[in-house]
């Protein structure tokens, strides 16, 4: 798989029959090892290696109803007391990072309202806050870590 702008990590990775397979931590289960999986896998252990947030926090692929429709965000942190604190987009590497990626995190937040937004394709990683009166971004320069926003 490809190099990320992550800190490099090890993973429990098997061949199955058909595809190679990903350990998830959270979830206790392996997945196919898809770019995008790679890629979220990745952050997860960087925001609970390097960012401390306890793993007790994230959800994972955590389903929601947006028009209707049936959605899933890829990483959604919880804050201490429950309510979403950010939400995490995840794009393989592949993916260039586009406008239609932020109204598609943005659709999400308008049900989570989530204080922060992330979205990454594992190469380039952009934080910001929704600022829904003006409808705009503020991008942040670092992704917080928990102890400084929790």
């Amino acid at each position: 798989m490809q190099k990320l702008n992550l800190p490099t990590y090890s993973f429990k990775i098997k061949n199955s029959e058909k595809h190679t397979l990903i350990f998830d931590e959270l979830r206790k289960k392996y997945l196919v090892l898809t770019p995008e999986e790679w890629v979220r896998q990745h952050f997860v252990k960087f925001l609970v290696t390097e960012k401390k947030y306890p793993i007790s926090l994230i959800a994972i692929e955590k389903q929601l109803t947006i028009n209707n429709l049936k959605k899933r965000s890829d990483i959604l942190i919880f804050s201490s007391d429950g309510t979403p604190h950010i939400i995490v987009e995840c794009k393989a590497p592949s993916i260039k990072i586009t406008q239609d990626t932020f109204d598609q995190i943005a659709r999400y937040n308008l049900k989570l309202n989530a204080n922060y937004l992330i979205v990454t394709n594992g190469l380039e990683h952009y934080t910001c806050i929704l600022d829904q009166e003006k409808e705009s971004y503020i991008f942040l320069k670092n992704i917080p870590s928990y102890k400084k926003y929790n």
